[in-house]
């Protein structure tokens, strides 16, 4: 979480106003690639339980496959966006550093 303030403060050459803008442009892009990727493999779990579910009892096992899916990615969505504000609030400066 420190890195986005390093690159955050690379970019914005000493302004205040450009480095918190790319503190939270930088921790949202992380956060989507974060939920990206661990979406992906949540559904790529989900649907090979389902097919050997599948196998072994054939009646209505799909339906609710849906419902799990969409916990999993409720919880994961409450879970990187809980690290996208900590990394937010962690890096966010509200006056200039003098070094």
């Amino acid at each position: 979480m420190l890195r986005i303030g390093v690159a955050a403060s690379k970019m914005s050459k000493g302004g205040l106003l450009s480095y918190n803008l790319y503190v939270i442009l930088i921790s949202c892009l992380l956060s989507l690639l974060i939920f990206l990727v661990c979406g992906f493999s949540v559904i790529l779990i989900v649907f090979l339980i389902s097919l050997m579910i599948h196998t072994l009892k054939p009646a209505d096992a799909h339906t609710s496959w849906v419902h799990v899916f969409k916990i999993c990615l409720v919880v994961l969505a409450w879970v990187v966006g809980a690290f996208n504000l900590i990394a937010i609030l962690k890096n966010i400066q509200l006056t200039k550093n003098k070094l």
